[in-house]
């Protein structure tokens, strides 16, 4: 196939909402095949880019189905499944039959369809999994086929663009890569504002019990004394007051020692200095859910880091910290409400000034240069804005995500819920398209430009 005169051809695998397929056409690239195994981002695929994508690649079963259905093209895009090689899942890599040895049909497809370049996309943690080995293997098996790899990690932050969301790049060329040069990273100030619509507005109201969490968390900021630096550490307000044993002797195994008794008649104190001189089931309910798992009989340093740093915070605090808890009785919130990552330090301390994620680790308060990193989410983890930067604390809705995906010239699929997962999935269309224009310098049509720099990406008119 000649370039010359007309556009490159791509494939664009596990491709999700198309973030491959929207930058890459932005460089006069043309889509040829795209598989998504799920039927609803398959249908809207259709809708967006006039391609009928494969399903399940699983069923490309041998070299010559491959050669019959994808076609000749010169450069392949991948965002294998990353739930295999992310920390917040088992971390299985290749060993999970399900989505782990995905790779290899991505292997498949370039041994059988020699495409000149590709571009795949992943968690950083992909890097570091089994020991470096994951990394090591896969550039291996790429490098046999006679390509030349290189692996980054970039963050659309890195480029003007208000989320930090890091993910690592493979990119790799049968051409070499002595000339190819990395996209430089964006120095200058990101503000979410830049996203947000005037006539933005959730569909989904905020539940009564994360408003009153937000109030909660609200008023110890302003509780807390101007003079004081605020821990960079999570605070586990559950720990203020505790004493129960932590480093030589853990709660199971007070229990495993004395079954019957427990910490009956020992003194010590649970969550919020509530007395453990009580029945078994009582001091399981007072000790945190963090340090009350039976099996636990030694806690991992950093959990015992995190409990000290929060006890001695209380101990230097406790004179502004128990009115607090009088007031709001935090031991009535779940887990998750109790504790708070303030990840803003040396800002004003109004809680409506920033942007705030409930989160299993507990409510993330983030400075609004940024947007927690868009994840594939469940309903309580899209990103709340709070009221000075929105006029109302609302979620953040699906068009405003698909501006930090740099997709935000494509139809979403018509679920809030289905929108954020997908846009939680995908690849950043500006990041991709920074790091494809001098992979494929030699494809692209002479009137394209090849730029590092963009603008600060904005909300559109």
């Amino acid at each position: 196939m000649g370039t010359s005169e007309e556009a490159f051809h791509f494939v664009d695998l596990f491709a999700g909402l198309g973030g491959f397929h929207v930058a890459l056409e932005e460089l006069d690239g043309r889509g040829v095949f795209a598989a998504e195994r799920e039927p609803k981002l398959k249908a809207l695929y259709k809708v967006n880019f006039g391609i009928d994508a494969w399903g399940d690649l699983n069923e490309l079963s041998s070299d010559e189905i491959i050669a019959l259905n994808v076609p000749d093209h010169h450069v392949l895009t991948a965002g294998f499944p990353c739930q295999p090689f992310s920390k917040a899942g088992d971390q299985l890599g290749f060993k999970d039959t399900n989505q782990g040895n995905l790779f290899f049909k991505v292997h498949d497809i370039l041994r059988v369809k020699r495409p000149l370049h590709f571009i795949l996309e992943n968690v950083p943690n992909i890097l570091k999994h089994d020991g470096g080995r994951t990394k090591t293997t896969i550039i291996r098996l790429l490098e046999e086929l006679g390509y030349s790899v290189a692996v980054e990690h970039f963050s659309p932050h890195d480029f003007g663009i208000p989320q930090v969301r890091d993910r690592a790049y493979f990119v790799g060329s049968l051409q070499g890569l002595d000339n190819y040069e990395w996209p430089a990273k964006h120095k200058g100030p990101t503000e979410i504002q830049w996203v947000l619509r005037q006539e933005g507005h959730s569909g989904r109201a905020i539940p009564e019990q994360t408003l009153r969490a937000i109030d909660m968390w609200g008023d110890f900021l302003r509780s807390s004394p101007a003079s004081l630096k605020l821990p960079s550490f999570p605070i586990w307000s559950m720990e203020f007051g505790a004493t129960y044993p932590y480093l030589d002797e853990t709660p199971a195994g007070v229990w495993v020692r004395r079954p019957v008794w427990g910490f009956r008649r020992l003194g010590f104190k649970g969550s919020f200095g509530q007395s453990l001189d009580c029945s078994l089931d009582e001091q399981l309910t007072r000790i945190p859910s963090h340090a009350n798992r039976p099996g636990d009989l030694n806690f991992p340093q950093w959990k015992r880091t995190f409990i000290r740093q929060n006890r001695e915070f209380y101990q230097a605090n406790c004179h502004w910290i128990d009115p607090w808890i009088s007031r709001w009785s935090p031991q009535s919130f779940p887990s998750s409400f109790q504790k708070m990552e303030w990840n803003a330090q040396g800002e004003n301390r109004d809680i409506d000034n920033f942007v705030l994620q409930v989160r299993a680790s507990g409510l993330r308060i983030k400075r609004p240069t940024t947007s927690p990193s868009l994840v594939s989410f469940t309903q309580t983890q899209v990103p709340i804005l709070g009221a000075n930067l929105a006029g109302e604390r609302r979620y953040i809705t699906p068009a405003e995500c698909a501006e930090l995906q740099s997709l935000g010239g494509i139809q979403l699929p018509a679920s809030d819920i289905d929108a954020y997962k997908a846009l939680g999935n995908a690849v950043n269309a500006r990041v991709v398209k920074a790091i494809a224009e001098r992979l494929l310098h030699g494809l692209i049509r002479p009137t394209s430009s090849i730029t590092s720099d963009f603008e600060p990406l904005r909300a559109a008119e």
